[in-house]
């Protein structure tokens, strides 16, 4: 071995052992920077202090960011559902509050639209004094909370907490006793979770909703009705800024109780808008001058039996509409009271009032006094099932009409007669002789109306009554029978006025709506038919009136049940029907208790309070035959009951041989009338006989007992052939 070479072999180990002394220092150092330990190197020092500085902060920072979020996590979802509950609320078909009820709770607490249901001034205001940046802003106005930063640091208390309205609907929907900054953080974050779920105008109706106005008063609605007897649509200056201040301290500004500590709060506003230039100091002085309420006043009570039924009916709904008009309904109830109590102790009124065209229900004061217990006030009359005395008549005439037995100018006997053990008599005990048939309905004389009833059959007039929408109550294990005609059956006020309205539709009954629904399949429901219908209307337009009433504006008829029991009054026009039930409810009779003298002159007024302008019956229908009793068809001129008819000579009784009863004729107008015409062919019967379709009189039968006539158009069609001496035969068919 060379001696260079060992040389060269040594200085390469030697570099080797400190690049390894080099790397373990190097280690040594970076354990001691990681380990905060001292450095040898007075600038690894520095930097090192620098580091640990920096990661201690990122370190806390990040332990404070999960923790925050763990906190704001732990908060839960927003109580939104708690936040939207609302006592329920029955409006009008206008919109219009009829009644609310308290919540659970017993807290009033009524649903807000800004839009539609607060005055622009109360909004300006409350904006101008609370939030002026409400639609700028996230939830949180950094202006507003420094402001409030630096009255802390200048007074040493909270002067003003900041809060935006976002924020203090965040405090109303979780409520805190102190106010801190951890309350303030809490409402913050809440805030900012309420700008991001829901819009401004949400936002801003929930705070109106639930803003405290002292005792179980919430939101701006309850507070108004409650303090200043109406709805927030329309405040006067003065009322806007004292609804403004109220919730700032709702407990201790009651103005049932504390009204000066209010009066302060108002005036205080007040002086903040005029210094914002919202308001001028002319109408700021002309607004403290009004005195503030100091009684709390009833939360309206509007048709509360017709609010009773549609919360049984209508289950979990904040707000349910109904067809009544509170204009209407304001203008009936008193009514229905002072005729209570001028008629007497322990009587009650019901009242309905019904749109003809749609069926809608218009008013219902179902009894005197909602909160009379003498009065049984809280018991619906326009639901209770009564006799209804006369009030059947019309349609036992309008039956008659239709089978084309009888015209209205037809002469019918009013005479003792009897029917088995059954003798109808008149109410007065009289007996007016022969009498036209409009007469006799509108005298309500009691004999024709069931010599009628018993040629027209009881079960048919209960089974197109029914077929109408009149639900007849029978007693128990009894058929239709002729007492009937004159109350021996029960019904309700409102099916009556439905079945009534049918006179002035011509015809047909709408079923009765109270409460709106966004789908309305309602059919319309057979009557009569349409000349009949307007027969009869047109002869109740001829009922004398009550005393001091107009003759002829109003079609009416009245009943009395047996025993005094119940009065009645139904009328219409060609716009509204209503109905008026008087009695006591517990159906204990009332000694000269009489329909024309108790009910109707409450259905006159209750025309005239209505506001509107009588509107006239329909015009007759087309073939309807108009004509004084002299110009009649020889059969119609005198109605004679079955029992008296004469046939000379023996003649057999009258048939019609065709068409049958029940057939179906197909009618080919292709060939003109005369290929369509149809024959109809009798037997039996004393000339002259007269044909009738639907009511309307076609002609005479000629000598060989028969006569083409017209066919109606398809559909179901009545007709009927009346001989000399008053028999008739009828027959339904059915025309394609």
């Amino acid at each position: 071995m060379r001696d260079g070479d060992h040389i060269s072999r040594h200085s390469g180990a030697a570099r080797r052992a400190e690049r390894w002394r080099a790397i373990a220092r190097l280690r040594i150092s970076r354990f001691r920077v990681w380990s905060f330990g001292p450095s040898r190197n007075d600038g690894s020092g520095v930097r090192s202090k620098s580091h640990r500085a920096l990661s201690a902060l990122a370190l806390a920072f990040i332990l404070a960011l999960i923790g925050f979020v763990g906190w704001v996590y732990s908060l839960g979802p927003l109580p939104l559902d708690e936040a939207r509950r609302v006592s329920t609320t029955i409006v009008d078909r206008n919109g219009k509050l009829l009644r609310a009820y308290a919540m659970a709770d017993g807290r009033w607490r009524l649903p807000v639209d800004a839009k539609t249901n607060v005055d622009p001034t109360y909004l300006k205001l409350l904006f101008a004094y609370e939030d002026q940046r409400f639609y700028a802003h996230d939830g949180i106005d950094p202006l507003a909370l420094g402001r409030a930063a630096v009255q802390l640091g200048t007074r040493g208390h909270i002067v003003s907490g900041g809060s935006t309205i976002s924020m203090q609907l965040a405090r109303l929907m979780e409520p805190r006793r102190q106010r801190s900054l951890y309350a303030k953080l809490h409402q913050i974050v809440r805030a900012i979770e309420l700008e991001r779920s829901l819009s401004k105008d949400e936002i801003l109706n929930l705070y109106l909703a639930l803003a405290p106005y002292g005792g179980n008063l919430e939101g701006i609605r309850a507070a108004s009705i409650a303090y200043l007897g109406k709805e927030p649509k329309r405040l006067s200056l003065a009322e806007a800024a004292l609804l403004v201040a109220l919730p700032q301290s709702p407990e201790t500004r009651r103005l049932d109780r504390y009204p000066d500590a209010a009066r302060i709060a108002r005036d205080r506003v007040l002086d903040r808008m005029v210094e914002e230039h919202v308001v001028s100091i002319e109408d700021a002085k002309q607004a403290k001058a009004v005195p503030v309420p100091t009684l709390r006043k009833p939360m309206p009570i509007l048709a509360p039996h017709a609010s009773d039924n549609a919360l049984a009916t209508v289950k979990d709904a904040p707000v349910i509409k109904l067809t009544l008009d509170s204009n209407l309904q304001k203008v009936l109830e008193p009514l229905a009271r002072d005729r209570a109590i001028a008629l007497g102790p322990n009587i009650s009124v019901g009242i309905i009032v019904v749109d003809v065209e749609s069926g809608d229900v218009l008013a219902r004061v179902g009894s005197a006094d909602y909160f009379d217990v003498s009065r049984a006030g809280q018991v619906d009359m326009t639901r209770a099932i009564r006799s209804p005395g006369s009030t059947l008549k019309p349609f036992i005439y309008g039956l008659a009409f239709e089978d084309g037995f009888v015209h209205p100018d037809s002469l019918i006997d009013d005479r003792p007669v009897r029917f088995g053990s059954y003798a109808p008599e008149n109410f007065d005990m009289t007996f007016q002789g022969t009498v036209p048939v409009k007469k006799a309905l509108q005298m309500s004389l009691n004999v024709p109306a069931i010599v009628l009833l018993d040629r027209v059959g009881s079960s048919r007039l209960a089974s197109r009554l029914r077929q109408a929408g009149g639900n007849l109550v029978l007693p128990k294990d009894e058929s239709p029978g002729l007492a009937m005609g004159l109350g021996g059956v029960g019904i309700t006020l409102q099916d009556l006025a439905q079945l009534y309205a049918g006179f002035a539709r011509l015809g047909t009954t709408k079923p009765l709506r109270e409460i709106m629904a966004t789908k309305d399949d309602r059919e319309p429901l057979r009557l009569l038919d349409p000349v009949a219908a307007w027969q009869v209307g047109n002869v109740l337009l001829g009922t004398p009136p009550p005393e001091n009433a107009a003759h002829n504006r109003i079609a009416f008829k009245t009943g009395t049940s047996y025993g005094y029991r119940d009065a009645w009054s139904v009328g219409f026009d060609g716009r509204m029907t209503i109905g008026v039930w008087v009695g006591r409810p517990d159906g204990a009779p009332v000694p000269g208790l009489i329909g024309r003298l108790a009910a109707a002159p409450i259905l006159f007024d209750a025309f005239a309070r209505t506001g509107k302008t009588l509107t006239p019956l329909p015009k007759p229908p087309k073939g309807t035959l108009l004509a004084s009793n002299a110009k009649l068809p020889l059969p119609l001129k005198r109605f004679r009951p079955v029992g008296e008819l004469v046939r000379p000579g023996g003649e057999q009784a009258l048939h019609i041989q065709f068409p049958l009863n029940g057939s179906r004729i197909d009618v080919d107008r292709s060939g003109g009338a005369e290929a369509a015409a149809m024959p109809v062919k009798v037997a039996g019967g004393v000339l002259p006989m007269t044909v009738m379709v639907n009511g309307t009189a076609l002609g005479e039968i000629d000598g060989r007992r028969q006569r083409l006539i017209d066919p109606p158009g398809p559909g179901f069609a009545r007709l009927t052939v009346i001989d000399a001496t008053g028999a008739a035969d009828t027959v339904v068919i059915r025309i394609q």
